[in-house]
């Protein structure tokens, strides 16, 4: 009888914290793993054009002259304050810059998504440890909007690592909006009652009137080392986001070095309306060549834009609100970015937004 009381027991707390915790398991479905490149020897996911690189272009020369138009305040933070163009997107998107990789996105059919948001730090240990080691903190920090995160219909995650990624920053949101991540992240979220898709390179959602495809990006995948040790242990994607909405389209290219895969994604859905790059984290002492491979140098992005034959160029990645990730200061890839802008040129209207600013 004891034992049979003893079953009872067990069989009642089993049902009761399947009660308790069905309904926080998130809901995850899985789409198109074929389109993936898997490494036969590692089992592990790799790049689109992996191997050694070739740039069109490597700035030598007055690549951080000073300019006018990036003004720094005694506090440390610092502006671009150049005259704001015309955004040639007009209302077929708009586009805020939260800072760091994270954006509003607002389509015309009324669709919002936002973009790898990290609201304030790291998740922990990461953070306590990068304090430890002297890294540059943010200066300014991303708080979370109440309102803007019960307008998301999507967010949309581009890989794992800390700058992109917060576990914490998932509980704020909540489950109200859906997620789209990589092959194999939902594996890193905290059970909330989130609903999940994980989308192989070229397949897609519909969010609303908005069709959200998975592209290529050309980085790495490891949650536990980085930034310390970059060991590639890529057991989890990488992706960048393709938004289709009324015939017009918006890449966010997630951190990404250059390669062949941005003529790739022309070539399967042609020219793009609103480019959001990055110019950022690819300067680094110790290993500048494995930075430049997974990071784009700013004038990596000029080609990149040149090769999705991007209409609106929005770079990203540098500023108040970034983390000094092997980069010289919070404003040098913008320096140096709009110095080789203007040095080889654009067929791209680019578009420089401070963090908070909105087009």
């Amino acid at each position: 009888m004891v034992k049979i009381n003893e079953l009872m027991l067990v069989t009642a707390y089993a049902l009761l914290s399947l009660v308790l915790t069905g309904c926080s398991a998130n809901l995850v479905t899985t789409t198109n793993k074929k389109t993936q490149l898997i490494n036969e020897e590692t089992g592990r996911f790799q790049n689109l054009d992996a191997g050694e690189k070739s740039y069109p272009l490597t700035c030598k020369q007055d690549c951080y002259k000073p300019r006018s138009d990036i003004q720094c305040g005694s506090d440390g933070l610092c502006q671009y304050t150049g005259n704001k163009k015309a955004f040639l997107g007009g209302t077929d998107f708009s586009v805020k810059w939260l800072g760091h990789a994270a954006f509003v996105i607002k389509t015309s059919s009324g669709e919002t998504f936002l973009t790898d948001p990290v609201f304030n730090d790291f998740d922990w240990p990461v953070n306590w440890l990068f304090s430890l080691v002297g890294g540059e903190q943010r200066k300014v920090n991303v708080e979370p909007d109440p309102e803007l995160i019960d307008a998301t219909d999507a967010v949309l995650y581009s890989h794992i690592h800390y700058d992109h990624f917060n576990k914490s920053d998932i509980e704020t949101i909540g489950r109200k909006p859906g997620y789209l991540v990589p092959l194999n992240l939902a594996d890193h979220f905290p059970s909330i009652g989130a609903n999940i898709t994980e989308l192989g390179w070229f397949s897609s959602k519909k969010i609303g009137d908005s069709l959200v495809t998975a592209v290529p990006a050309h980085h790495f995948s490891s949650r536990t080392l980085v930034p310390f040790i970059y060991e590639d242990n890529n057991k989890d994607s990488w992706n960048a986001w393709l938004i289709e909405n009324k015939g017009k389209t918006l890449l966010f290219a997630g951190d990404t070095g250059y390669s062949e895969h941005f003529k790739v994604i022309n070539k399967r859905y042609g020219d793009i309306d609103v480019c959001l790059l990055p110019i950022a984290s690819y300067y680094s002492e110790e290993s500048p060549e494995w930075y430049r491979y997974v990071h784009m140098t700013p004038e990596d992005a000029l080609a990149a834009a040149a090769d999705l034959n991007c209409k609106v160029f929005i770079p990203w990645g540098y500023g108040n609100a970034s983390w000094g990730l092997g980069d010289l200061s919070s404003h040098s890839a913008l320096t140096r970015f709009l110095n080789m802008a203007e040095k080889v040129g654009t067929s791209a209207e680019i578009v420089i937004l401070n963090e908070g600013e909105s087009l």
